[in-house]
């Protein structure tokens, strides 16, 4: 696959097969990964990978606490109230999700169940955690991202799904404290790593793009 072909491939998949995912398969896209650029070199993430019990164990006890309302951010992903054109392009997002569901957009229950299905990794075997040290700044939180990225189009070459979950971070302490992650480390998002089931409604969300002429300004040319 190229890499063209694989930026088109890699989506954000929300059902996936219960199938394992060998661990030399995942160590091979870290390894290709570590090869994301870092500024200064500093490399600042870390990446705990969990499957099997202690993906279960800290599933269970994420939902438990989502389900009882004891959120315990590490940090707030973006400002509130979101203004335009931010909140139109989540509302679309969210609202194609639910209709793909079958889920009315005013079944408030379908829609947190809905929300409360990252936390079960949609299915997926895998889950990956990348945390930083705390007073890393905002360079450090780039890497992150460029790392996050390089992973789902290894996977993607692979013929492997992912979802990138910063919804995990909304219980960032309870996470931390079920993995054993000390408090000297931010949770900077999840994902979940996996065989997309091809049969689930939900993984024919294609979300819209800005074109080129809406995000681009032209300079010098």
């Amino acid at each position: 696959m190229s890499v063209d072909e694989a930026i088109q491939a890699r989506r954000s998949v929300r059902r996936f097969r219960s199938d394992p995912v060998d661990q030399g398969t995942i160590a091979e896209i870290l390894e290709i990964a570590a090869r994301a650029p870092s500024g200064l070199n500093i490399q600042p993430w870390h990446v705990h990978v969990v499957a099997g019990n202690v993906r279960d164990r800290l599933s269970n006890a994420v939902v438990e606490a989502a389900i009882s309302g004891r959120s315990e951010p590490d940090y707030e992903y973006v400002a509130e109230p979101l203004s335009e054109p931010y909140v139109s392009r989540r509302r679309k997002v969210a609202f194609d999700l639910y209709a793909l569901r079958g889920i009315d957009r005013t079944d408030y229950a379908a829609r947190r169940a809905a929300m409360i299905d990252n936390y079960r990794f949609f299915g997926a075997p895998v889950g990956l955690f990348f945390t930083i040290e705390t007073g890393m700044q905002a360079g450090a939180w780039l890497d992150v991202g460029l790392l996050m990225q390089t992973i789902m189009l290894a996977a993607a070459a692979r013929g492997l799904a992912t979802c990138p979950q910063q919804a995990w971070c909304e219980y960032g302490a309870c996470v931390r404290r079920t993995l054993g992650i000390g408090d000297d480390r931010i949770l900077v998002s999840g994902m979940a790593l996996g065989w997309e089931d091809e049969s689930a409604p939900e993984n024919r969300l294609r979300s819209e793009r800005q074109p080129v002429a809406a995000m681009t300004s032209w300079l010098g040319f």
